[in-house]
């Protein structure tokens, strides 16, 4: 058993595993990590391709598309190793990007998750919107990251380069302990994607666990490879997915107005894609609302499992407000004695 799993889920992304596959093979330690691709039933002949380019890695082959979480879940349960990393295809690596991150995670037993600095494959000075160099919420469950605030994205100068605490770790590559996430159900098939992996790193952190930053590793994202960043699916499953993370993680004391407050502001969202020609998204937002109405009682089922509490991390503000109508673009000009801590 190899001590690490670099494993790629890919759905018709044989284009990507063409690109980057071979950078991940010449960068990644053969001792220290086998490469696993899990394909998501694609139709573009990547499971063919992969047979016929790259016979001597892994494949595993789910039998149907069951999305990110699912994908991942059914993958990685037939993978033995002491740390998964969850890799996206459209990632370029660089020497020595595991090391750094498995020599801190080795360091303390309590971190659960840790990833490495994300940044742009198209403009490498700057991070990239998945992860950038780590990630947060407010306190009505918006993330945002150092390096990346809603849409503003800082360049790297070096300033987000200290190994921290963070909120949640991206999925674009998250390092995370294997038997932790076995343990405790990996991610919430029911996201199918987006912002499974902040609700992941959320329980871990009800459980005492902590998330982590490694910014002395770095790779480059393309990002939107599956669902391009201008998708109403996209702004779907981010709606409905952010409430039900909400509902499932938040102390019962602060779910009900947390929740009434945010169905509030993603009204205003939605009247704000109306007002600027985005039908799509309109429609998108409110059947999310819907879809996570009908959702309630078997989220309200999974609620009573999970232990929670006030965890670090979460900056008490509204960091719509912030960016919106204060003008703070950056993560650096954040008042750091409001955020939690653990």
């Amino acid at each position: 058993m190899k001590k690490v799993a670099v494993v790629i889920l890919n759905y018709n992304g044989k284009k990507f595993l063409e690109e980057f596959l071979p950078n991940v093979i010449a960068n990644t330690n053969a001792e220290m990590a086998e490469i696993v691709v899990a394909d998501n039933a694609s139709t573009d002949g990547s499971v063919a391709f992969m047979q016929e380019r790259f016979p001597g890695i892994r494949l595993i082959v789910n039998d149907f598309n069951g999305g990110f979480a699912t994908g991942y879940n059914l993958a990685l349960k037939q993978i033995e190793a002491e740390y998964f990393v969850l890799l996206n295809s459209d990632i370029e690596v660089t020497p020595q990007w595991i090391e750094p991150v498995i020599e801190l995670m080795d360091s303390d037993p309590n971190i659960a998750a840790c990833q490495p600095k994300i940044l742009s494959y198209y403009d490498k000075e700057k991070f990239e919107y998945a992860g950038a160099s780590g990630g947060f919420i407010d306190k009505y469950g918006y993330p945002f990251c150092r390096g990346r605030v809603f849409q503003h994205l800082e360049e790297d100068h070096g300033q987000y380069d200290d190994a921290c605490e963070v909120f949640w770790a991206t999925g674009a590559c998250m390092f995370v302990r294997a038997d932790l996430y076995l343990q405790h159900g990996g991610l919430d098939d029911s996201f199918f994607a987006h912002m499974e992996e902040i609700d992941f790193c959320w329980r871990m952190k009800n459980l005492g666990y902590k998330i982590y930053c490694c910014p002395q590793s770095k790779v480059y994202h393309i990002g939107g490879g599956t669902l391009p960043k201008s998708s109403a699916r996209k702004t779907y499953l981010n709606f409905r997915n952010n409430l039900s993370l909400l509902y499932k993680n938040l102390p019962s004391n602060r779910v009900f107005w947390t929740i009434a407050y945010r169905i509030v502001l993603d009204w205003v969202a939605a009247l704000k894609f109306l007002c600027g020609g985005g039908l799509k998204d309109y429609w998108a937002v409110i059947r999310a609302h819907f879809a996570f109405y009908r959702r309630i009682p078997s989220l309200r089922k999974v609620r009573k499992g999970l232990p929670k509490q006030l965890v670090g991390q979460v900056y008490q503000r509204n960091i719509v407000f912030e960016n919106f109508l204060r003008g703070k673009k950056l993560y650096s000009e954040l008042d750091p004695q409001k955020f939690t801590h653990s």
